[in-house]
Formats: structure tokens, sequence, C-alpha cells
């Protein structure tokens, strides 16, 4: 099951996320308007398509990761064929609406409800594992998406990865995801005992201390996502806007995908004795010295190397954390609608970011733009901080 959900986890943010940071530019020319009109089609599509985020995870509780999962496959499929047949800004729009829609029910979040429901409180490592393949996404599409160009327009490559989710990722979660959950899992927890050591945390918050933390993670998921976002259609413009060349840019971004899995598999190995909150706020400082790095030196290719090392470790663990703290926290009840609900604070922000980040690029530079983004995951970093100081109070 990890295995089948990391391939589709690959093809799923490559095909519906990273390959928009390459094709984009292609899109604007074929379309003949502002790159704002393509950026801000794709921000709608994240605010209006990610709202249906809480649904999603409760139907993920009511009905068990396959159907949803399964679904979501051939819906991503058919947006895609949707959004290469698309030939005005409303048609752009309402593909990038229903794209974006459908991944809530085929991202991480949904994957990890998936192994939720399968492990119950011992999903941490399952979680870490799976976050382990499907950080080879950007590295493969990014070089895949820039190689199919060479032979294919923009519209031919999202019917290829339209053809992908059809007939790679809906058969895999098909027959590879647990189905309908029949018994709540707290039941299964308290009437099984573990012949294998438990995890340090045993309690759940509730109450103010639950809102609380709740409140404290929804604002770090969201001021990370808002930098996550803008890096991921923005990072080769930001690097060439330091002076670094088209090829080296592609090749330092290239780097992301190494250092995400480089990190995950570092947690997985060494991390378990490590609280996932400590994890989290360890994790997310990496991200705005990283990015501090490429301020001071990113037209150096060395420096904008360690760039993205930083950055691509910092993305690799909160992918991570973004599945094990809530569950350190609240629990495996209930967990995919917890999910849903911890994304949709989150949604104007993540939802803005690409637009947002290229009027700053447009209007502002490339110094002033990374400053914004040092100072949104500085306070993500800081949120994480107070989280864990309140858990070990």
């Amino acid at each position: 099951m990890i295995v089948a959900l990391g391939v589709t986890q690959v093809f799923g943010y490559g095909a519906l996320y990273y390959a928009f940071t390459v094709l984009a530019p292609r899109m604007t020319a074929d379309f003949g308007w502002a790159p704002e009109w393509t950026f801000g089609g794709f921000a709608v599509g994240l605010l209006l398509g990610g709202g249906v985020a809480p649904v999603t995870g409760s139907l993920i509780d009511r009905y068990g990761t396959r159907l949803v999962m399964t679904i979501g496959s051939a819906l991503a499929g058919l947006s895609l064929f949707a959004l290469a047949e698309a030939r005005g800004i409303v048609s752009y729009t309402l593909a990038m609406v229903a794209l974006q829609a459908v991944t809530t029910a085929v991202f991480y979040d949904a994957a990890f409800a998936a192994l939720t429901q399968a492990r119950g409180s011992q999903a941490r490592r399952a979680i870490s594992q799976l976050t382990l393949i499907g950080g080879f996404a950007s590295t493969l599409f990014w070089p895949l998406t820039s190689s199919l160009l060479a032979i294919l327009d923009w519209r031919g490559v999202y019917r290829l990865y339209g053809l992908s989710q059809i007939l790679v990722c809906l058969p895999l979660h098909l027959f590879f995801l647990p189905g309908r959950v029949r018994r709540p899992v707290v039941a299964q927890a308290d009437s099984v005992v573990s012949p294998t050591p438990q995890e340090p945390e045993t309690s759940y918050l509730t109450g103010d201390a639950r809102r609380r933390a709740f409140l404290l993670l929804a604002l770090a998921f969201s001021l990370q996502g808002f930098v996550v976002s803008a890096m991921a259609v923005h990072m080769l413009a930001l690097l060439q806007g330091f002076g670094l060349g088209a090829a080296v840019a592609v090749g330092i971004g290239a780097m992301l995908g190494p250092s995400q899995v480089a990190g995950r598999l570092t947690e997985m190995v060494f991390g378990r004795g490590l609280s996932p909150v400590t994890t989290a706020w360890v994790s997310a400082w990496l991200m705005p010295v990283g990015l501090a790095l490429l301020l001071i030196g990113g037209s150096l290719p060395i420096v904008a190397g360690l760039f993205a090392i930083s950055f691509g470790i910092s993305m690799g663990l909160s992918s991570i954390v973004r599945g094990t703290v809530p569950l350190q926290l609240f629990g495996p009840v209930g967990f995919g609608a917890t999910m849903g609900k911890l994304s949709a604070p989150g949604l104007v922000i993540k939802a803005a970011a690409p637009l947002a980040f290229a009027v700053s690029l447009e209007r502002g530079g490339v110094m002033l733009s990374t400053l914004l983004l040092i100072a949104f995951s500085a306070l993500a970093a800081g949120a994480l901080v107070v989280l864990a100081r309140g858990r070990s109070a």
C-alpha cells in the first residue's frame, strides 16, 4: 500500500502541481494574455477548489479512502483533459477549479488518512515511508515536462498526464487501499493490545488546549503553504532573477527532490525517538535559513545549491509533520475530517501565493520577494515553537 500510494503521489503532484511551473509560460503565450491571468486562474482554482477539503475529509471518514481516492484519480484525469481543451479565461478558470478540487482527494492529506485508517495511531512510520517516495515528484516531473515540451505542446502534455491519472493512479488506488472502515478506530485501539512499543504520545488534546493547538498548527501550515505554493510555481523564475542561467536554475530546482528525500530518510531512521512536534519546529527553521542563504549569495550556484538543500529538507519534513503532528495531538479518530479542517484556514493565503508572488517579483524584485518568504516562513516556525512549548508545559 505504501509503494502504491508513493507512485500515485509522484504522479499526482508531478502532473497536477509541479508541471504547471514549466507549462505556465507556454500557456500564457498561447492564450495571448498577461501572466497575471495565468496565475490568477491558478489562484482561483486553489481557493475555490480547495474549499471542498473539509467535505473530502468527511467523505474519507465515512466511505474510506479506496472509494474517494479512486474516484479522485478519475476526476483528476478528466480535469486535466478539460484544462487541455480550455480556450478562454472562463473555461481555463473552471478547469483549474475542478483540478484543484480533486487534489483534495488524491494528495498527501488523503493518503495520510489511508495510512491512518490502516494502522491507527501507529501510522507515523508509514507516513514517513510514503513521503520518502513522494519526494521525487518535482525531481522527475520538472525535467520530464521540459523534455515533453520538445515534442508536444502544453495541451498535449496535459492530455498525456490526464491519461496517467486514469491508467496508473486509478488502478493503484482501487486495488491497494483500504475500503470503508467498519469499526471506529477508537474501538480498535481500546480492544487490541499492540505487541509493539507504543509511541511516547499516548494522550490527545481536548478542550481549550486542543483549540489552541489547532489554531497554531493551522497558522503554521497556512504560512508554510504560502511559501511552498509560491516557490513551487516561481522557483525557477526567482533563481534566474538572482542571475543564474536557465539550465543552472533547473538543475538547482531539481535538487529539491533529493533533498526532501534525504530529510525524510534521516527522520525515518533517526527521528523515531523525537516527538513529531519537535521535528516540526526544528525542520521549519531550515526554510527561512535556506531563503536567507539565497538572499545573501543567490547569484552563486554553490550558495543557491545550499539554499535548495536546506529548503528541500524543510519541505520534505514539513510533509511528514503535516500528518504526524495532528495524529500525535488529536488522535486517529476522525482523522480525515481533522486534516480537511486544518487545510481550510490556509486556503486564501495558499491560493493567493502564486499570483501575489508573481506581482511581487514584477513590482518589488527578487530581494523584496525573498524577504517576504523569509518573514512568512519564520512566523510559521515561531508558531510551531510556541506549540511545542505549550505541549511540554
